[in-house]
């Protein structure tokens, strides 16, 4: 039996979630997991619903049939086959942990995703990523060449038909003509500290004003620089016995993970953008599993 994934935003009113559950019952298929918001301050609703065709309705049935629902309620929506992988551009400069992390989690499933590309604006992991069988492609950017490059960038995405550019620590700014046009379609991972240090050096400036927490966050790109609608955050806690190098390889990690999690809600069509902040639904049963350990 085939698994879809149904997403539904649309404004709030009687009778939406009856109209979905009719609709798949009616063809033949079964719910096996649901998760739902209604923004009250907003007046906007949210849903994704996971189901199995029992009677083998096909994918193109299925869009056909839910058009005119869809239509009545006003909805944006999409019907995705659960078992279709998202193609992945990911980007890195010089710091490899997030990198490293994704490829690690891709490769024993974890993350089920369709690489087709790693770009960097520098040679120092070609040879990772060329090791893994996944294209690897340098595009060096100048204040001066930056057009030329993202223009690069574009084709190469429209090229291997990506879906989805992660920013594993590419500390390149994107253009907003780059941000408007792949809305919604680009993460990135930003440390973050509570108070928030900005500029060279954060984890020193942290360990000077002697930081109990220390954190990251994934977030959507947006033009407004890395003030993006928020999907992931996690913090680890720091004490005063701890060293700079401490912060960093502490920070290191927890950026991979907040950044892995972020994708993995993407991919698994679990994040939904309202207006500057994101609603981001609970796992499905068995989404964490891994086709092997290592």
């Amino acid at each position: 039996m085939k698994t879809y994934v149904l997403t539904v935003t649309c404004q709030s009113r009687r009778g939406i979630v009856a109209a979905i559950s009719g609709f798949l019952a009616d063809n033949g298929c079964n719910i096996t997991d649901a998760a739902q918001f209604d923004d009250a301050e907003t007046g906007r609703f949210f849903t994704r619903v996971t189901f199995v065709s029992e009677t083998g309705t096909a994918h193109d049935a299925l869009l056909a049939g839910f058009g005119p629902i869809a239509e009545l309620f006003g909805m944006e929506w999409a019907i995705h086959d659960a078992a279709a992988k998202m193609k992945v551009v990911v980007m890195v400069s010089n710091f490899g942990h997030c990198l490293n992390d994704l490829l690690y989690r891709w490769r024993i499933g974890a993350l089920p995703v369709d690489i087709v590309a790693v770009v960097s604006n520098h040679l120092t992991y070609q040879k990772v990523v060329v090791n893994h069988d996944i294209p690897f492609h340098l595009i060096k950017v100048t204040k001066e060449n930056k057009p030329e490059a993202e223009a690069r960038l574009l084709a190469l995405v429209e090229e291997t038909g990506a879906e989805l550019i992660v920013l594993a620590r590419y500390m390149q700014v994107l253009s907003d003509a780059m941000c408007q046009k792949m809305s919604g379609r680009i993460i990135n991972i930003h440390h973050s500290f509570l108070p928030s240090f900005k500029g060279a050096n954060p984890y020193k400036q942290a360990f000077q004003r002697g930081v109990k927490l220390i954190g990251a966050t994934a977030h959507y790109v947006t033009a407004d620089l890395d003030e993006g609608p928020i999907i992931e955050q996690d913090t680890v806690r720091i004490t005063h016995a701890q060293s700079p190098e401490d912060y960093v390889s502490l920070g290191r990690d927890v950026e991979a993970s907040v950044l892995s999690r972020a994708v993995h809600a993407h991919i698994h069509h679990r994040a939904f953008l309202n207006g500057n902040k994101t609603v981001v639904f609970p796992a499905s049963p068995g989404s964490y599993a891994s086709e092997r350990m290592g």
